[in-house]
């Protein structure tokens, strides 16, 4: 529950009474946990917890005499209510003339006595902690102190590490054994000149040892460390966790257990000559640690080797498509009737689709929280109804769903916007806008080792042409049972240097969102596969894993190329093929329709 206003001035007293005491100016809290998370356990929420902000990114920060509170676009509105009636200022950050976090802190502290400012070391990255430590220097000669959380003195309830147990993640869903995941890590470290390394990343824990777990919304992944040796490995985790079968289970991969909160420990024991450290992902503390090794600054090789999905994970995506798709087309077929009728809203419609998902076989959680907007609300790239928000939807207009689901062979990732009944001729052209850019992408063929950025104004083009752009990315990695946000290729227009190769999965997500009005946006999931070798090297194309139809009604075919025609009918006969057999006559009758050529 998000806490009241007087509740936040009450803990902003707390805090700077704390802050006095250790001569601090300012203090700052991320979003982030000591792995670096998207998703954080509620013991890491101190962000949400001080400034009353509950979305996924932003970053708080206190000073003696103001707060501010720094996050992107998704948010501006939801930030801008939430923050409302407190001290806390919205910074929109990439908007012209919102000053830095460090630029910030340097016009508030500018007379003050002392000039050192507080993060909690262990939510914070050693690269982050790096770029801010110089940014201060350079904002008033402001010091960073990053050895105090200060929330433990004064969160008095705070939620403790999460001891939900552990379940091994099998064979016939992993495709590789943890034993030779290992050994491919460890020649990757040695081409790096790495003995061994300090995994802290959740995800890319639970793919190493084919473990997962529930400590984490959404996410299928446990809190843990993982030091990888030469020839040992030990996990760090509270023992509460594991079963007398997961125990035995890793002794047999090779795996050693030790307490979670006996990292530092390990660290300062580890006796081989070098550990690799990635700044971007291990947090300061535990990148500070020294034992006897040399510290081998590099990024991890594990995100890049669990992109590529071997071929037991692609089959399994395929799976899980299939079954996703058979909740899809009964939702919508649903849809079509009960919005008519009255009574439906984005929150009912959203919990119709996670009951429809969770009649599937081996569906285990949603991958992430259903994003439903109707009409004006589908313009906020990240809105998520909640019973303040929700409003009733009626037959007239566009609804904007996006949604997934954790089945345990494999993650989805959707986006349908819907036509509800009349739309506007604006609407109809935005909706083909996107259609055009999303065909362009999922058709395109390109060679082997381009980069997301490379390929990202091809989703683009046609919109580009109308002076129309979105600012979100278009495409992102989806893991096997794992995170919905997978690197470490994206496809976006900021420089992403990752390649893309066979193997990985990706997102196609073009969308148009008009402020106060309608937001369009159309998604599927897609497989990089091979397409040709030629004299100039291998090409590479998608295959596309999502299985459902995309609403047609709003189309303007004139604006469709002969081309991108084909492409779509070609696309819904394969959904037709795929999911008629699993259908029954009635439903069948209808995918026939809202397949049909175009």
């Amino acid at each position: 529950m998000r806490p009241d206003n007087k509740t936040i001035e009450t803990r902003l007293q707390q805090l700077r009474e704390e802050m006095r005491r250790e001569h601090l100016s300012a203090f700052i809290f991320p979003s982030a946990d000591p792995h670096m998370s998207e998703y954080v356990p509620e013991r890491w929420e101190g962000r949400k917890w001080i400034s009353g902000f509950d979305g996924s990114a932003g970053t708080a920060v206190v000073t003696l005499h103001g707060a501010a509170l720094w996050t992107d676009s998704r948010y501006f509105l939801a930030a801008e209510e939430q923050l409302d009636g407190t001290e806390f200022t919205l910074m929109r950050e990439r908007v012209e003339g919102t000053p830095s976090i460090a630029e910030w802190i340097g016009s508030q502290t500018e007379d003050a006595d002392d000039k050192e400012v507080g993060v909690d070391g262990m939510c914070i990255s050693l690269g982050e902690a790096e770029a801010l430590k110089d940014e201060l220097k350079h904002n008033g000669g402001i010091c960073l102190r990053t050895n105090l959380d200060i929330l433990s003195r004064i969160w008095t309830d705070r939620p403790s590490v999460p001891l939900n147990p552990v379940e091994i993640q099998p064979l016939e869903y992993a495709g590789e054994t943890a034993a030779d995941k290992l050994s491919r890590i460890r020649h990757e470290l040695l081409r790096k000149g790495a003995s061994g390394m300090l995994l802290t990343q959740l995800d890319d824990i639970a793919w190493t040892l084919n473990l997962r777990g529930t400590d984490v919304h959404c996410t299928p992944v446990f809190v843990a460390w993982l030091i990888i040796a030469e020839e040992t490995a030990v996990l760090y985790v509270k023992d509460d966790k594991l079963s007398v079968e997961v125990m035995a289970y890793l002794r047999e991969q090779g795996v050693m257990v030790d307490d979670y909160d006996n990292i530092i420990e390990g660290l300062n024991s580890y006796d081989a000559y070098t550990l690799l450290i990635d700044p971007a992902t291990v947090n300061c503390t535990l990148a500070k640690a020294r034992g006897n090794f040399n510290p081998v600054f590099a990024p991890s090789p594990v995100p890049a080797m669990k992109a590529v999905k071997n071929e037991t994970e692609r089959n399994g995506f395929r799976h899980a498509m299939e079954r996703d798709g058979v909740a899809m087309v009964r939702f919508l077929k649903w849809l079509e009737q009960a919005v008519p009728a009255g009574g439906e809203t984005e929150l009912s419609v959203s919990r119709k689709l996670e009951d429809l998902r969770r009649e599937q076989p081996l569906f285990r959680d949603i991958s992430f929280d259903t994003i439903a907007g109707y009409e004006a609300h589908g313009a906020i790239v990240h809105y998520e109804p909640t019973p303040e928000s929700d409003v009733a939807l009626r037959p007239e207009g566009l609804l904007l769903l996006d949604s997934g689901a954790q089945y345990q062979d494999g993650t989805t990732d959707i986006t349908r916007t819907i036509q509800l009944g009349p739309v506007t001729d604006l609407q109809r052209r935005v909706y083909t806008l996107v259609l055009k850019g999303h065909l362009a992408l999922q058709n395109l063929c390109f060679p082997r080792s381009a980069s997301g950025t490379q390929l990202d104004a091809v989703a683009r083009t046609a919109m580009w042409r109308e002076g129309m752009n979105f600012m979100h990315g278009t495409g992102h990695g989806v893991g096997s049972y794992l995170s919905v946000h997978e690197g470490p290729h994206q496809i976006r227009q900021e420089y992403r240097p990752a390649p893309m190769v066979e193997g990985m999965t990706v997102t196609d997500e073009p969308g148009l969102y008009l402020a106060g009005k309608f937001g369009v946006r159309i998604e599927n999931t897609l497989l990089v596969v091979p397409y040709v070798t030629t004299e100039f090297g291998r090409f590479l194309r998608f295959e596309p894993l999502t299985l459902c139809p995309i609403d047609t009604a709003p189309i303007i075919t004139s604006m469709l190329t002969d081309e991108e025609r084909q492409c779509l009918n070609a696309y819904h006969q394969m959904v037709y093929d795929r999911l008629s057999p699993m259908l029954d006559e009635e439903e069948k009758k209808w995918l026939e329709e809202k397949t049909k050529r175009i």
